[in-house]
């Protein structure tokens, strides 16, 4: 699936404490703040999208923890 790639302005404190979160989900930042995404617009009921893409390296990681 293509992705829109577009500019984002952010507080660093904000991507500081986004970046650790990732971490300690095994995501990229990037995939971090698409998650956060899809989790809100689809809790709001905007939009039906189907699940964000996992990886499953990082899937087989977070089962091992």
């Amino acid at each position: 699936m293509k992705k829109k790639s577009f500019p984002l302005r952010i507080d660093p404190k904000l991507y500081d404490s986004l970046e650790r979160w990732a971490a300690d989900e095994f995501r990229s930042v990037n995939s971090q703040i698409e998650y956060i995404l899809h989790n809100a617009v689809a809790k709001a009921g905007r939009i039906s999208l189907p699940p964000p893409p996992t990886d499953e390296s990082s899937e087989k990681k977070r089962q091992k923890a």
